[in-house]
């Protein structure tokens, strides 16, 4: 009968049907769901390395990726307590404009950066733990003026050896122009698509979970191994692994990361694992605090926790930074450093830290990320909100259901 139907509508192609519901009270825009590759080609007769395209109601091609995990995925609208039907047939689907990539950077001492349309991150990698640099956490860049990918510019000309040999130049004669002139290129300064204006150090950062002994949290350091699984168009995943560490009485632990981010959100989806881990331990995920003033959020029975960051430099508008969890956490809370540990952390005052446990051989989800001031979150009030909701969300995935 299908085949009939589409057979009258001058197309005999055989589809498949994907409803997608929302349960909750929310408006769902631009979230990415995903089904299996193998029964759609199974269910539309396909072979594996045949192409298809998505439709919405109104008969429209939304973007698709297929992922490393063989899992086609798609951003779908989904209306509060409500659902829609998509509609999967084979074709040649257009190119999808790049949202969310990023890859790792020799030449600025093998850091992992990665963007989507609102955000950017990197994390450190060996050729900075070679040089002793302590740099423990995830560092951000902002993004603001464009949905384009522009972290590969901004290394570019921050890396650019003919920019720093005039640099030099001008040192010996004016240092005041010379100065000027690293301010026209540097991605510490804003020309008008975004910067890096967060500081980082011997801390959590914005978000890097860690294993805790006693009181005592084990600060991994910049990751040994770095592979990337996806690469857009609307997906990015790395997987990264860490040297072997000590922890209590386990001297060979090692941790793995599995770190995703899609278009259109501010939040990367981070799997956790320890290997050679002997005994259950608490997990914390860590926002460091560089301010006093800024508005901390610490609520484990809403699931998320957030800080507003000052920013490093002048005038450069405020840092939302928040991570959100999909299971319940133990605790959320304010742990401020000794004087002695601000001495030794670039003057940080402490982590907001969401607690949990950790089992051995388990995984540990949550998801990390920000919003700034001068783009699309205005206000901490403004970032609470995106965290509630979010977290709603992560706890009441979307139902899909594929059929014929």
């Amino acid at each position: 009968m299908l085949l009939m139907l589409c057979a009258a509508c001058g197309d005999d192609r055989p589809t498949m049907s994907v409803t997608v519901e929302n349960t909750l009270d929310l408006e769902r825009t631009g979230e990415l769901v995903e089904i299996s590759m193998s029964e759609v080609a199974d269910r539309l007769r396909l072979s594996d390395t045949a192409q298809v395209v998505v439709l919405n109601a109104k008969g429209e091609e939304v973007p698709t990726q297929l992922t490393y995990r063989n899992k086609l995925i798609f951003p779908v609208t989904v209306k509060a307590c409500a659902s829609v039907k998509y509609t999967v047939r084979p074709g040649i689907p257009t190119e999808v404009v790049v949202k969310s990539c990023g890859r790792t950077y020799p030449s600025r001492l093998d850091d992992l950066a990665w963007e989507n349309d609102l955000v950017g991150f990197r994390a450190y990698g060996p050729a900075l733990q070679a040089c002793g640099e302590r740099g423990f956490g995830y560092d951000l860049f902002t993004k603001r003026g464009t949905t384009e990918p522009v972290l590969e510019e901004m290394y570019a000309q921050e890396e650019n050896p003919d920019n720093w040999a005039k640099v030099a130049e001008l040192r010996k004669s004016d240092p005041k122009a010379a100065e000027e002139f690293v301010n026209s290129f540097s991605y510490h300064v804003d020309h008008g698509f975004g910067m890096d204006c967060y500081a980082v150090g011997p801390t959590l950062g914005a978000g890097v979970a860690a294993l805790m002994t006693g009181d005592t949290i084990v600060y991994p350091w910049c990751y040994r191994t770095c592979e990337i699984l996806d690469n857009g168009p609307l997906r990015f995943t790395a997987k990264l692994e860490f040297a072997p560490m000590n922890v209590r009485s386990d001297s060979a632990v090692v941790e793995t990361r599995l770190i995703t981010l899609d278009a259109g959100s501010h939040m990367n989806r981070t799997v956790v694992t320890y290997s050679g881990l002997s005994e259950e331990l608490p997990i914390v995920t860590g926002l460091v605090l560089h301010d006093s003033e800024g508005a901390v959020t610490a609520d484990a029975e809403r699931g998320f926790i957030a800080y507003t960051d000052p920013t490093t430099g002048p005038d450069q508008g405020k840092i939302f930074v928040g991570a959100a969890f999909p299971a319940q956490v133990k605790e959320a809370k304010r742990v401020l450093f000794s004087d002695e540990e601000r001495r030794t952390r670039n003057n940080a005052l402490g982590h907001v830290l969401a607690v949990s446990d950790y089992e051995p051989g388990a995984a540990y989800t949550y998801y990390w990320g920000f919003g700034w001031s001068r783009a699309d979150i205005s206000d901490a009030a403004a970032w609470d909100k995106y965290l509630t909701d979010f977290t709603r969300k992560i706890r009441t995935p979307l139902l899909v259901k594929t059929g014929r």
